[in-house]
């Protein structure tokens, strides 16, 4: 669970982080890196569509300043994933919310990965 987002860190599970973070729904915490600071594009969402996801969570940065390109929306969509886009605030709620929701109702997390931009 994600339990504090601030510009520039983001806690979770106690640990915090300063690095722009992929989180997934069985808890795994990974740095997330793109090619390009504030676009991301295809190649920055593969690892996390390699998981084979229901959902994806992109959080754009506290002011929403990353853009994702049409390619990447069009990667999650050939392979039926569902991209939530919001700036990282929004996202980190959006992420908690849909996590939590899933497992109280149905017993089993919804395979849902967060990618937060943390600055910008």
């Amino acid at each position: 669970m994600i339990e504090e987002y601030k510009f520039g860190s983001i806690t979770i599970d106690g640990k915090t982080y300063t690095n722009d973070v992929e989180v997934r729904w069985d808890d795994e915490v990974l740095d997330w890196w793109r090619q390009e600071s504030h676009v991301i594009d295809a190649a920055d969402i593969g690892r996390a569509l390699l998981q084979e996801p229901e959902v994806i969570v992109i959080g754009t940065g506290e002011d929403g300043m990353a853009e994702v390109t049409d390619k990447a929306r069009q990667a999650a969509k050939l392979q039926g994933v569902k991209l939530i886009i919001d700036k990282t605030p929004e996202a980190v709620r959006t992420f908690n919310v849909r996590k939590d929701d899933s497992e109280e109702e149905e017993g089993v997390p919804e395979r849902i990965i967060g990618l937060f931009h943390l600055t910008c």
